[in-house]
């Protein structure tokens, strides 16, 4: 069986959690059975991961140009998955004309109407409600997941929002969080102790937004509190692709540190006490929550934050929409060694309770046999799908077509 991933950028898991979640994607379909393909339109950088060493076939391919279908058509792949919902309205038609029966699926890594729905609030100074989730993002959002024969979800929250506030019907839609290895107490045995640490860290791809504003409620808010209390101790903030604006924050008589990429997030991590995240925005996952549960590095962070992280389970150290009271609980793990260890203690089970691989890979298995199954009665049961797919509604394939006309 052969699986084609179309790429909105070429994967950098070293960069951003979109990156680590794409390979978790690609191994789990490795271990299926299928020979991944993977092809982008985007420019490569020196830090995307080398994937034809994963034994993974890679190809460069172009926006609105007819080499695709040949490409697609050639290859004629048993599953497409789409990177974001950008990817779908490129690429989608495309690989429904040329493969009208490769299973196609959707990646969301979160819900972009949310995520622009809360920025759009913070920008307007007020509190997100659900008006705000009526955005341009969350339309073609959402008519891209009908498009697709199934999209893959990877926070509970936004399934609950997909059922009840969009009514997604459950059959279009699949919860599959974060897949990574066990916590074995062989692995926790081998993190740095508490007195072996030092400093808070936080850690995020400057060009992902949400990250960004992260930093300056860290700058202005937080930390002259936290540095009050703690005079010696520094902030050290870590991410791909900073700015000259991200920079000049960078401050060292007030310990606070922009240090640009890290060349290992689990290190810089382990290496901190605390992480600190008080997100204002962004929705889906937080990957730097997840390698701190995978450090043993407690967190404080916010309630965008936690969302989707821990379910029913305690969270691996405190969560609070206050700037006062996100200080406070960042001086008390800090300083409180039983606190400190509790928390990791909870990361640990966050972490094998909710996000292992060897639970999801099968699940996701399972889903897939279903739908090649039961294609051709899954689709005729989506009639909004084939309402979309209807030519009058093709405004991106058509104009699409016209550029490459153009472009000739």
């Amino acid at each position: 069986m052969k699986a084609l991933i179309i790429g909105n950028v070429w994967p950098e898991p070293v960069s951003s959690a979109a990156g680590a979640r794409i390979l978790q994607l690609l191994r789990a379909m490795q271990n299926l059975g299928y020979k991944i393909h993977f092809a982008c339109a985007a420019g490569k950088t020196n830090y995307a991961e080398d994937l034809e060493n994963l034994d993974i076939t890679t190809q460069e391919i172009k926006l609105n140009d007819v080499s695709f279908d040949q490409y697609i058509a050639t290859l004629n792949p048993d599953l497409v998955l789409f990177d974001k919902f950008v990817i779908e309205e490129q690429f989608g038609w495309r690989v429904k004309e040329q493969c009208p029966d490769a299973i196609r699926i959707l990646e969301t890594i979160d819900l972009h109407g949310l995520r622009k729905g809360r920025e759009a609030a913070l920008k307007a100074g007020v509190p997100f409600t659900e008006d705000f989730l009526d955005n341009d993002f969350a339309k073609r959002e959402i008519a891209s997941i009908y498009r697709c024969d199934l999209t893959l979800v990877i926070s509970e929250a936004e399934m609950q929002l997909l059922e009840k506030y969009f009514r997604v019907p459950k059959q279009q839609i699949f919860y599959l969080p974060f897949m990574v290895d066990e916590v074995t107490s062989s692995t926790s045995s081998n993190w740095k102790r508490f007195e072996e640490r030092a400093h808070f860290v936080t850690i995020g791809n400057f060009r992902h937004e949400p990250n960004w504003q992260s930093v300056l409620q860290l700058k202005k808010g937080i930390w002259p509190l936290i540095r009050k209390e703690l005079p010696q101790a520094e902030m050290r903030i870590y991410g791909s692709y900073p700015a000259e604006k991200h920079t000049q924050l960078h401050n060292a008589n007030e310990k606070f540190y922009v240090l640009g990429r890290a060349e290992s997030a689990f290190e810089v991590i382990e290496d901190a006490r605390v992480l600190v995240a008080p997100l204002l925005t962004g929705a889906g996952l937080k990957g730097k929550l997840l390698e701190a549960m995978q450090c043993g590095t407690p967190a404080v962070t916010s309630t965008v934050g936690a969302e989707g992280m821990h379910g029913e389970l305690p969270f691996n150290g405190i969560v609070t929409d206050d700037s006062a009271l996100f200080a406070q609980a960042a001086i008390e793990l800090y300083t409180n060694e039983d606190n400190w260890l509790q928390a990791r203690a909870n990361g640990i089970e966050v972490i094998n309770e909710r996000f292992l691989a060897s639970k999801g890979q099968p699940e996701f298995a399972t889903r897939l046999s279903a739908l090649k199954q039961n294609l051709i009665s899954h689709r005729k049961s989506n009639f909004t799908g084939s309402m979309l797919w209807h030519q009058s509604l093709q405004a991106s394939k058509f104009m699409s077509k016209w550029i490459a006309e153009k472009n000739k």
